[in-house]
C-alpha cells in the first residue's frame, strides 16, 4: 500500500508526486536501524522540513528503533551555532545536514563539544573530503555519505566515511539492501569502467510509476 506522496521538481522543474509504497520505504528504515545499530538510547534531531523526504528516517527510523526524536526548532538548521547548543544540551546521537550546512557546522566554535554524537549522516550534494577530514580530527563520530533521489525512497546508495578518501569528492559507496546501481549508455546498455554512464537504479526502494 502507499505509504506517503512527497513532491519533486526533480530534474525537469516541474513538480511532480513521488508514491512511496510501504515496503519501500520500510526496507530504507529497516536497513538504516541494523547497519548503524539504532537504538533506544539514541536522540535524533529532527530539524528537516516536511516537504523533504529526509524527515522521514528523521522520524520514523528513531520510533521503530525506540529511539527519541529531539525536535529542532523551524529553520533552526539554518543556525550553526543554535545546532551545536542544540546537540550538547540535548546530547543528541544522530544528526543530517546536506554538504553545504555541514562544512559551516563543521567551522563553528564548540562544535568539538557535540560529544554525544555516534553517527552524522550527509546527503543531498556532493559531499567535500575536507569537510569530512576537519570532522574527524573534531570528533570521533562516524560521518555517513547518502546519495539517492525522492523517487528511490530517499537513499540508493551510502559510503561509510574513513577520512583517508581518494579526491577532493567522497565516493557515493554501494547500493543499500535489495537495491542494484547500473551505469548504463544511452541505449542502457553497461559502460566499461572509467566511461561515463547514467546511473540507474532498480529494486525494493523504487518508488511507483
Amino acid at each position: 500500500n502507499l505509504a506517503y506522496v512527497i513532491y519533486t521538481s526533480g530534474s525537469t522543474g516541474r513538480p511532480k508526486g513521488v508514491q512511496i509504497s510501504h515496503r519501500a520505504i520500510l526496507n530504507r528504515l529497516l536497513w538504516m536501524q541494523s547497519e548503524f545499530d539504532l537504538g533506544a538510547n539514541d536522540r535524533v534531531l529532527f530539524k528537516t522540513q516536511l516537504a523533504f523526504d529526509a524527515s522521514v528516517w528523521e522520524i520514523f527510523a528513531t520510533l521503530l528503533a525506540g529511539g527519541t526524536v529531539v525536535v529542532a526548532r523551524p529553520d533552526g538548521h539554518r543556525d550553526p551555532a543554535y545546532l551545536v547548543r542544540e546537540i550538547c544540551e540535548r546530547q543528541v546521537t544522530v544528526l543530517q545536514l546536506v554538504p553545504s550546512m555541514l562544512r559551516l557546522w563543521s567551522m563553528e566554535p564548540g562544535m568539538e563539544r557535540c560529544v554525544t554524537l555516534r553517527w552524522i549522516f550527509s546527503g543531498g550534494e556532493a559531499l567535500p573530503a575536507a569537510v569530512v577530514t576537519r570532522i574527524r580530527e573534531r570528533l570521533v563520530a562516524g560521518v555517513v555519505n547518502l546519495y539517492g533521489p525522492t523517487e528511490v525512497s530517499i537513499d540508493a546508495s551510502f559510503h561509510v566515511c574513513q577520512g583517508e578518501e581518494e579526491g577532493e569528492i567522497v565516493p557515493l559507496g554501494r547500493p543499500l539492501p535489495n537495491l542494484r546501481l547500473h551505469l548504463l549508455d544511452d541505449r542502457l546498455n553497461p559502460v566499461p569502467p572509467g566511461v561515463p554512464g547514467e546511473l540507474c537504479v532498480c529494486g525494493q526502494g523504487v518508488a511507483r510509476g
